[in-house]
């Protein structure tokens, strides 16, 4: 970025304030708009990718488990039933709320994983997917939520009406 000369010079230029003796203090770095993670992905773009990788294959496992053990679901659920006047249409909305979440899980867990690999492979969707699979996410706490917001943070343009300034 500077020359060697340059950075020192700069440095010392920005870091320093004068208190009410007048004396010299240095500051510590302080962090441009431009460098915050509300700028572009150049820098988190391995980490989000490795994330969503990971997240995505935790989705996919989970929605396989889903389905080996939907049996054991509707059991319990209609163990649950017991006392209610009509468990046939409860039981019935069960079982659509259940493949609901099942599909749920396996969408999200495409679209981490796609989103993932296109972010490692520096494709032109990268951002496209992961914004689907960060919007998506968000449902599943606390690794989606926390994932697909990270991720909105980092992609999405900062567009505020202030800049962020320190006292």
């Amino acid at each position: 970025m500077y020359q060697t000369g340059q950075t020192e010079a700069k440095e010392l230029a920005t870091n320093q304030v004068k208190n009410e003796r007048n004396e010299a203090i240095r500051r510590g770095p302080e962090m441009a708009l431009d460098d915050s993670a509300t700028g572009n992905l150049s820098g988190h773009r391995q980490t989000v990718g490795v994330c969503w990788i990971v997240y995505g294959v935790f989705r996919l496992i989970m929605g396989l488990c889903l389905l080996v053990y939907s049996g054991t679901a509707t059991v319990m659920f209609g163990a649950l039933l017991g006392r209610v006047p009509d468990a046939f249409s409860l039981m019935a909305d069960f079982h659509v709320f259940y493949a609901v979440i099942v599909v749920l899980s396996f969408v999200c867990g495409l679209f981490g994983l796609f989103a993932g690999l296109a972010l490692l492979a520096n494709h032109r969707a990268a951002r496209k997917l992961a914004l689907v699979a960060a919007i998506l996410s968000v449902s599943d706490l606390p690794f989606g939520t926390t994932l697909g917001i990270f991720t909105l943070i980092v992609l999405l343009p900062f567009r505020g009406g202030f800049a962020p300034t320190r006292a």
